[in-house]
């Protein structure tokens, strides 16, 4: 293995409303040369593979400003600060879908996305969920919830349908737990 990255400085940069924007200057230990990289600070977020009582999965269909489409994907959000990530991802679960579950079981964690950004994305597992409470959502969202057998998010899955990476790795988490993609 090559030498690791030196920083060399660190410039801070805008607020970017869910993100930090800072700038950090890396030596690169194969040549030497020094590049301005640009990374995101943000908090961790969460989302949730939320199964009901009835064996369906719940979804929200919501539009995502980046692509200018909406996206079916399931629930999920930042961490608020002073929260864990297990008492986020039962929030927005509440929050986006009102749903509320008996069971609650930790998937595992990625990087939001490496590339750029240093939080990292928790996946949780919801079961026996009931829609008894009220969606909360915050002034920004206009989110549409969704629910479909089991069997019908895997073939979709194995199609390539979900468009968010969250969503597509949490899916092959839950699944692979269940042994049922083969």
């Amino acid at each position: 293995m090559q030498d690791e990255w030196q920083c060399l400085s660190q410039e801070a940069g805008p607020d970017l409303k869910l993100f930090r924007a800072r700038f950090d200057l890396m030596k690169n230990p194969r040549n030497g040369a020094s590049e301005r990289m640009l990374v995101l600070d943000s908090p961790d977020s969460v989302n949730v593979v939320p199964i009901t009582t009835d064996g369906k999965i719940v979804f929200v269909r919501q539009y995502r400003f980046g692509i200018e489409d909406h996206t079916l994907e399931l629930p999920g959000g930042i961490v608020d600060p002073g929260e864990g990530h297990e008492q986020g991802a039962i929030r927005e679960l509440r929050e986006e879908t009102g749903g509320i579950a008996l069971n609650w079981s930790y998937l595992g964690a990625i990087p939001s996305n490496p590339v750029f950004m240093n939080s990292y994305i928790h996946h949780w597992l919801a079961e026996g969920v009931s829609m008894s409470a009220q969606q909360e959502l915050d002034t920004g969202e206009a989110v549409d919830v969704v629910a479909y057998p089991v069997e019908d998010v895997k073939n979709r899955l194995l199609e390539g349908s979900f468009q968010h990476p969250h969503t597509v790795n949490a899916l092959l988490r839950y699944f692979s737990t269940q042994q049922l993609i083969k």
